[in-house]
């Protein structure tokens, strides 16, 4: 039977989860992109909260393994890093990245924050995008989307109903 490109996809994942050793030994895609912080993306989820109330904006929360992860890199590059995409977010979503690097750097306090939330939302793989609305309350959740900006905002758009 000749695998779907569903499962080429699934297989591709598996194989990087294998290939990315203890110590960054062999990584599937580049150090950079990931929807890191900066450009409008703060790490502080309770900051981002009471922003997202006095601005009555949902939050976006960003699971990435932005130095490891060949979809964080690419959904950053093709999406977050465009000006449609900064466009939109200025106007309205309020933007988290909470980060599981390999090979970088990361204080504990921000680590064990990271996996305390990793495991409220039942995050299994990276990206996963979970999208809050400006009380807490989980609206929806999804990730990687092809198409580019078009595309993943129309799914933000269908999640937060704006």
């Amino acid at each position: 039977m000749n695998p779907t490109p569903r499962h080429a996809v699934f297989a591709l994942v598996a194989l990087c989860g294998l290939l990315v050793l203890p110590g960054g030994l062999i990584s599937c895609s580049s150090p950079e992109g990931g929807g890191g912080p900066g450009e409008g993306w703060t790490e502080d989820i309770d900051a981002a909260l009471k922003r997202a109330k006095e601005t009555d904006r949902p939050v976006l929360l960003n699971f990435t393994g932005s130095d490891w992860c060949g979809w964080c890199v690419r959904l950053h590059k093709e999406v977050f890093s465009t000006d449609a995409f900064k466009s939109y977010a200025d106007e309205n979503l309020v933007l988290v990245t909470l980060d599981f690097p390999r090979r970088r750097e990361q204080s504990a306090e921000i680590a064990k924050r990271n996996r305390a939330l990793q495991r409220k939302y039942g995050i299994r793989g990276f990206p996963t995008i979970v999208v809050l609305d400006p009380s807490g309350k989980k609206l929806g959740t999804t990730g990687y989307v092809r198409g580019g900006p078009p595309a993943f905002l129309a799914q933000i758009k269908r999640i937060t109903g704006r």
